[in-house]
């Protein structure tokens, strides 16, 4: 099965392949079996070109412009995870935000599948201004809803309409991302991108810090500070280049990947499942990937603290981030162990984070029900300081689960296609899970069982993790994984 044009957008984060294929931006005939007749390797033709002067050697300068597609996610998705940190988005009644989510996650499950085919017609700096438009629309709804109460349903079809813009934005970001670097600036270039996006969760609970300090409610001016910089979100696409006429460091040109339509996208998570079944082990950990937010963010932060502790638990808990993803990746690229141990290591580390956090919440979590949480806990009283080290931890566990899974799908196949159906999967089910706790959490379904639901989720993840690791990680990955 041959495909012309470079292939899917998705991501492959978790590949450390060195070869070029599908999805990095370069325009060739490529044969998913790896092979062309007898066993000659298809091999691209490049045509390399000068290098840009003055001026427009530093705006076409495909560095300058990933600085331009990390501040414009900072804007828009980075503070959508600062706001849903907060608890109910910042809210005293959690029940709108978490209704809102349920809408967000299930369109954005179903957009992420036409998203790719929208892309192709309207090219990625338009598809990811328009994507961006949603942020803005959920923000300023929260604004609106601040000021007239009854206005949730609106905040609900903002959260609808911002599951599609989410799927347009991120499928943008992925064929920008893998079309600017050369193959080996792909780590350089992801890394200054999700560097900037972080910050915007980070920058984002320090704004909704200093300004609600002394309140007992998020003011109106943290969400107008959060919509006008969303406004200036949707702006920046309109200043990045024409990736057409952006030229990369080794003189090639950058070609942005074409995404197969749905069909395609359909075909291809069938076909995979087909050829590589023990992904299906990977699904509960991909179930529960955002599973853990509607405990952590609404019935534990949301739930017990008042605004301005909510605030700064948000900052740590994003900064936390930071810590728990390098610390991890450490040990998951440690070339002195064998990627086996590597693997191993990755999932005891995991199982260990998952008991100690549950176990620590679960003394604090029996203490309290939905009927009992009107006495909020401030930073200046006793039991704030080992609630906010649970919520340190919380956040530690959250990023050492999302790398891990990258790196287990990583580690299973350096064939871009496949890893890009291995990413299908993963966002799916990730977004299908978190429709469904959110949804649960709008009806009002008791703390603890939500609670006991996340730790039994996360420990099943695992547990089923278990025997993909043993059968399919390898020292190296084999020619039969390689490709679709």
């Amino acid at each position: 099965m041959s495909i012309t044009a470079s292939g899917s957008g998705a991501s492959a984060q978790g590949s450390n392949s060195s070869r070029v294929g599908p999805g990095y931006g370069y325009e060739y005939e490529y044969d998913y079996r790896g092979r062309d007749g007898d066993g000659a390797s298809a091999v691209p033709s490049v045509e390399t070109h000068a290098q840009y002067r003055g001026f427009k050697g530093v705006y076409y300068n495909p560095v300058v412009q990933v600085f331009f597609l990390g501040f414009v996610c900072f804007m828009g998705p980075g503070l959508f995870n600062a706001l849903t940190g907060l608890g109910g988005g910042g809210q005293l009644d959690a029940t709108t935000n978490s209704n809102a989510n349920s809408a967000l996650y299930a369109t954005f499950a179903v957009a992420a599948f036409f998203a790719g085919s929208i892309n192709n017609v309207l090219g990625s700096r338009l598809t990811l201004l328009i994507g961006s438009t949603g942020y803005m629309l959920y923000i300023g709804s929260y604004l609106a809803y601040n000021i007239h109460p009854d206005l949730g349903g609106f905040v609900i079809g903002a959260g609808a309409v911002l599951g599609i813009c989410a799927g347009l934005l991120w499928t943008a970001q992925g064929s920008l991302m893998l079309a600017y670097p050369t193959e080996n600036q792909k780590g350089k270039f992801i890394g200054i991108f999700w560097s900037i996006f972080n910050l915007g969760g980070v920058v984002g609970a320090a704004v909704s810090l200093g300004n609600n300090f002394d309140n007992t409610v998020l003011s109106n001016g943290t969400y107008i500070g959060f919509l006008v910089l969303t406004g200036i979100g949707v702006l920046i696409p309109l200043l990045m280049a024409d990736p057409r006429k952006m030229i990369r460091s080794d003189g090639t040109r950058v070609i942005t990947p074409r995404h197969p339509s749905w069909r395609t996208e359909f075909y291809g998570l069938w076909y995979t499942l087909r050829t590589d079944p023990w992904i299906v082990l990977l699904f509960p950990m991909f179930f529960a990937s955002n599973w853990f937010y509607t405990w952590q963010f609404s019935d534990f932060n949301g739930a017990l603290f008042t605004i301005r502790a909510r605030a700064l638990n948000n900052l740590v808990y994003w900064l936390s981030q930071i810590v728990g993803s390098v610390s991890i990746g450490f040990l998951l690229d440690q070339r002195g162990l064998s990627r086996r141990f590597r693997a191993f290591s990755g999932w005891c580390v995991l199982m260990v984070m998952v008991f100690v956090v549950h176990i620590w919440a679960f003394f604090y979590q029996r203490d309290y029900t939905r009927a009992t949480v009107d006495d909020k806990i401030d930073i200046h009283e006793k039991p704030y300081v080992s609630r906010l080290w649970l919520y340190i931890f919380c956040g530690l566990l959250d990023a050492m689960w999302q790398t891990t899974a990258y790196w287990f799908m990583g580690a299973m196949s350096n064939d871009p296609a496949k890893l890009a159906n291995f990413s299908g999967f993963y966002k799916s089910l990730q977004s299908a899970g978190a429709a469904g706790i959110w949804r649960a959490d709008g009806v009002k379904l008791p703390y603890m069982n939500i609670f006991i639901s996340t730790w039994v989720l996360l420990v099943a993840g695992l547990v089923f993790a278990l025997p993909m690791i043993h059968m399919r990680v390898k020292e190296t990955t084999e020619e039969a994984d390689e490709t679709l």
